[in-house]
């Protein structure tokens, strides 16, 4: 059984659905790269220095079990390494525009919860993050795990029964 699980897609792609049924189903800790990169406040966020961003991360994977989610690259390759398995989620882009608008959408309601503050300047950066990952991300994620022996590229959850 996997212990130590990377998920890595775009954003809108479901990892962090994903990252918290497999945690649930697993009683395993879930951690976001997002909340590694940033600290959180009610005044807005601020970017942790690489050294603390660093020292978080390598936190993280000295523990015995994880999950951690995001889309980052380069610095967190050690994610990809340590992993026991690697998921990497790659909806249709129809699916992932519905599901950046719908959760935009609920944040700025109030119904969902947000990590950051729901703006429109947030929301088009999210399109500028899909362009972005269509075009060069994806490239290096499939390169990254081409080698693996423990990754597998799924559309959604469901290919692996959560």
């Amino acid at each position: 059984m996997a212990t130590k699980i990377r998920i890595v897609g775009s954003v809108g792609s479901g990892k962090t659905t994903l990252a918290r049924k497999l945690a649930l189903q697993k009683g395993i800790s879930m951690y976001s790269l997002d909340d590694v990169v940033w600290s959180r406040s009610t005044i807005g966020d601020c970017r942790n220095s690489e050294e603390l961003r660093d020292a978080k991360l390598q936190a993280i994977l000295s523990e015995p079990s994880w999950i951690i989610e995001g889309a980052h690259l380069g610095w967190s390759l050690k994610t990809f390494e340590e992993a026991d398995q690697i998921f990497f989620l790659h909806p249709s882009l129809p699916v992932r525009i519905y599901r950046i608008s719908r959760r935009f959408l609920q944040q700025k309601r109030g119904i969902e919860h947000a990590s950051y503050t729901p703006t429109w300047k947030m929301y088009s950066r999210m399109f500028k993050w899909t362009y972005q990952y269509e075009t060069i991300y994806k490239k290096q994620v499939r390169a990254i795990l081409k080698n693996s022996k423990n990754a597998i590229e799924i559309r959604d959850g469901s290919e692996l029964g959560v």
